[in-house]
């Protein structure tokens, strides 16, 4: 059976061709599927009953469900827990500002990389998440919120450079004039490092933030925390940043975790300015969140300033990223591939 929701719209006119039907009709399963959410083919009341059934043969409408609902008593921000149509299980959260929702979303069933200081690897990597069933995580959201969703961070569960085909499949459905249409401008990619892929995601010349989770100012910090360091350090991945600057005219986004006493001192904020410095970046600082299976505790308010004003000082833009959904496990680094410990 084919994963209808995760062909393009050329795709599928080539598939209706298959089938001796008009390309028009796919366009309509299309906008059923992209637009409407639809969840099965039944749904698709503008096309015959016997292409609905033709269809119910031969292709497959990966969905996922809600296993589990999260409302964050402090800021509304929502996790959910989804079920897979194999049973496995990842977390997205949706989250409000001022300019409207944005949601997380998962691009893997755990994660490789093993980030000390994240709870996505804990429970192992099991496999990648097609693009139809990233896109899911997006449309049951809206559905079940019975909100627009016009921002989206694929900074969940799994490393996206990892998954390259699936995410820039995803990337080109959901950007898609026919289906939610949502700009790239408003995309934000996170990758832990992977050189490879920044190389490759640059030929593509995409109009999204690219977000570097960098976390240290040097190898030795960095491949204490981040395994991924031993395989790229930071000088590659540094010059695999400021090479993509160059050619795509993006500014980086560098995530960095305020560790108490790992990372973040005065020093580490001055050598990591000096690694920075003429870059096209800006710096998002993140209070680490907590994670039962670590014991790394956030930077204090006073260290935070400090290494602020160290960065501005050396004209680096930074800011501080505002912690949504702590109380319900829904912070930067929390997410899971299942429920996690209780």
């Amino acid at each position: 059976m084919t994963d209808i929701k995760s062909l393009t719209l050329d795709e599928l006119k080539e598939e209706m061709a298959a089938l001796n039907e008009k390309s028009f009709k796919a366009g309509q399963i299309f906008s059923w599927l992209h637009r409407h959410g639809a969840d099965s083919f039944d749904e698709m009341t503008n096309l015959s009953k016997n292409l609905r059934n033709n269809l119910q043969k031969k292709y497959d409408i990966y969905t996922c469900t809600i296993e589990k609902k999260l409302v964050s008593v402090y800021d509304n921000t929502v996790k959910y827990l989804f079920r897979l149509h194999d049973g496995e299980l990842i977390e997205s959260v949706v989250m409000q500002y001022k300019y409207g929702y944005t949601i997380c979303v998962s691009s893997q069933v755990g994660c490789k990389m093993g980030c000390r200081f994240c709870a996505s690897g804990i429970a192992g990597f099991v496999r990648h998440l097609s693009a139809s069933e990233i896109l899911s995580q997006v449309y049951v959201a809206q559905k079940d919120l019975g909100i627009r969703i016009s921002h989206i961070v694929m900074m969940g569960v799994g490393e996206p450079l990892d998954n390259f085909d699936n995410v820039m499949r995803f990337l080109s459905l959901i950007s898609d004039v026919n289906g939610l249409n949502i700009s790239m401008r408003n995309i934000s990619l996170s990758t832990c490092g992977l050189v490879p892929g920044i190389y490759n995601l640059m030929e593509k010349k995409l109009q999204l933030t690219l977000s570097i989770s960098l976390h240290a100012p040097n190898d030795e910090i960095r491949s204490k925390t981040m395994p991924v360091n031993d395989r790229w350090n930071i000088e590659e991945l540094l010059k695999a940043c400021r090479d993509y600057t160059k050619a795509t005219s993006r500014r980086i986004s560098f995530e960095y975790a305020m560790i108490s006493g790992v990372n973040d001192s005065v020093a580490c904020a001055a050598e990591l300015a000096g690694r920075l410095k003429g870059m096209l970046c800006h710096v998002n600082l993140i209070p680490v969140n907590a994670v039962k299976e670590r014991d790394y505790q956030k930077s204090s308010d006073s260290t935070i300033a400090a290494f602020i004003k160290v960065l501005e000082k050396n004209g680096i833009n930074v800011t501080v990223r505002r912690t949504l959904g702590s109380d319900i496990n829904a912070s930067c680094g929390q997410l899971r591939r299942g429920e996690g410990p209780k």
